[in-house]
C-alpha cells in the first residue's frame, strides 16, 4: 500500500475510477445549473444569488480539476490542493464586489425568483455533496476542497432563502449584502481546510522521500 493509493476508511481500496466518475457527475450537475441560477440571478437583482451562481463555476472547474489530478503522486496533488483553495475565494472576492457596488443603491432583490432558484440549488448542492460525502476521504485535499465547497453551497442556498424572507418583512436590499458577507466567511474557512491538507500532504510526500521534516 503506498501513500498515494486512495483507501476507504475500513482499510479498503476504493476504485479510482468511483471517484473519476464522481467528480465528473458533480462537474456536470453545477454547470447545468449554473445558467440557470445566473439568468435568475440577473433578473431578480439579487447580490447574493449572482455570487452563488458563479460559485456553481467555481464547483465545474474544481470538479474537473480533480478529475484530471486524481493519479497523479501525493505530492502534485498537494500543489493542486492549494490550487483548489485559490479558486474557492473567486466566488467571494465576486461577491465582495458585487456588495460593495450595492452599497449606493441597496435596492431589495425579487424574492419569488430568488426562492425558487435557491431551492433548486439546494437540490443540486445537497446531491453533489451527497455524491462526494461517500469519496472524501479517498481522494486527500483534491476531494475535501469538493465536499467542503458542496457542503457550503447548501448552506448559502438555505441562508438566501432566509434572507428572502427578510427582505419581504423589511422591504431593505440590505439583507441581501450582508449575506454577500457570510459567503465571504464561508470561503475563507474553506480555502483554509483545504490549504492544511494540502499541506499535510506535502509534508507527507517529503516524508517518503526521506527528507528531513525540521
Amino acid at each position: 500500500m503506498t501513500a498515494t493509493e486512495p483507501h476507504g476508511e475500513a482499510g479498503e481500496q476504493v476504485d479510482p475510477g468511483r471517484l473519476r466518475r464522481t467528480v465528473l457527475i458533480v462537474a456536470g450537475l453545477n454547470l447545468a445549473y449554473f445558467f440557470v441560477e445566473f439568468a435568475v440571478a440577473l433578473s431578480a437583482g439579487s447580490v447574493a444569488l449572482l455570487a452563488d451562481s458563479v460559485d456553481f463555476l467555481e464547483d465545474t472547474a474544481v470538479n474537473a480539476l480533480i478529475f484530471l489530478a486524481l493519479g497523479w503522486p501525493l505530492v502534485h496533488r498537494s500543489v493542486m490542493g492549494k490550487v483548489m483553495s485559490v479558486l474557492i475565494l473567486g466566488p467571494a472576492l465576486l461577491a465582495g464586489w458585487e456588495a460593495f457596488e450595492k452599497f449606493r443603491d441597496p435596492t431589495p432583490p425579487e424574492v419569488l425568483p430568488v426562492v425558487f432558484a435557491s431551492l433548486g440549488a439546494i437540490v443540486v448542492n445537497g446531491t453533489a455533496a451527497w455524491l462526494l460525502a461517500r469519496v472524501r476521504q479517498h481522494g486527500g485535499s483534491l476531494s475535501r476542497a469538493a465536499f467542503l465547497s458542496a457542503r457550503n453551497d447548501v448552506l448559502v442556498n438555505t441562508a438566501i432563502i432566509v434572507m428572502a424572507g427578510v427582505t419581504v418583512w423589511t422591504g431593505s436590499g440590505i439583507p441581501d449584502l450582508a449575506l454577500g458577507c457570510f459567503i465571504v466567511a464561508l470561503a475563507l474557512r474553506a480555502a483554509k481546510e483545504v490549504w492544511e491538507v494540502s499541506e499535510e500532504e506535502r509534508l507527507a510526500a517529503r516524508a517518503l522521500a526521506g527528507e528531513d521534516l525540521d
